[in-house]
């Protein structure tokens, strides 16, 4: 399995299949996506000219239901989700998670936003969207979590290594900062909170 993490929450996953998940300002015309999977509806998480970029014919795109008409109009090839719910495609099953803010008002409950998790070559990965501390995805085990840790939008730094102090992955993989939000020395502060038998690999520098 190989990971890439490009920008923000742009990920790349290649493994039996090139999974993508919420691709942002993608610079080169790859065209090889098996699946894009999409957390919202937000412009650095919804990009469309990234996703035509990585889109291929038999590409199928997962989003939740509040990009059912934007997604429409640019394939017949979508599937949607909602939170806490489990689901089979026909070479991948992976679940969904709450994603939201709690004091904020950016990611509200009621839109439906996502979190992912899909088991690959063994390993559970989990894709956490824009989200706050939510103690009900403290169940969502797994072996490597994405989680993002820019603060303003999602939970900050601190907020972010406590989750993953809780949640006890193998690895955890900051996202969504050094970009729109969160200054780069943010990996930096993640690495000191983060419990010391947890890996932390920084992508975003």
């Amino acid at each position: 399995m190989k990971i890439k993490v490009f920008n923000q929450a742009a990920i790349k996953i290649e493994s039996t299949k090139n999974i993508y998940f919420d691709p942002y300002q993608i610079k080169e015309e790859f065209h090889d996506a098996d699946y894009i999977f999409i957390t919202h509806d937000h412009y650095d998480h919804y990009d469309e000219e990234s996703i035509k970029k990585l889109m291929k014919s038999e590409t199928m795109i997962v989003v939740p239901e509040c990009l059912k008409e934007r997604v429409s109009k640019l394939t017949t090839n979508y599937f949607l989700v909602s939170p806490n719910e489990k689901y089979n495609l026909a070479d991948l099953s992976f679940e969904t998670t709450f994603s939201y803010n709690i004091d904020k008002p950016f990611h509200p409950k009621e839109k439906g936003y996502v979190g992912y998790k899909i088991k690959l070559e063994d390993k559970h990965l989990y894709i956490m969207g824009d989200t706050d501390y939510l103690e009900e995805n403290l169940h969502m085990t797994c072996d490597i979590c994405f989680i993002p840790i820019g603060g303003t939008y999602t939970m900050d730094v601190q907020e972010a290594a406590a989750y993953i102090n809780e949640l006890k992955p193998e690895l955890a993989i900051p996202i969504h900062y050094g970009s729109i939000v969160g200054d780069l020395s943010l990996s930096k502060q993640f690495i000191d909170l983060v419990n010391p038998d947890i890996k932390v690999e920084v992508y975003i520098k």
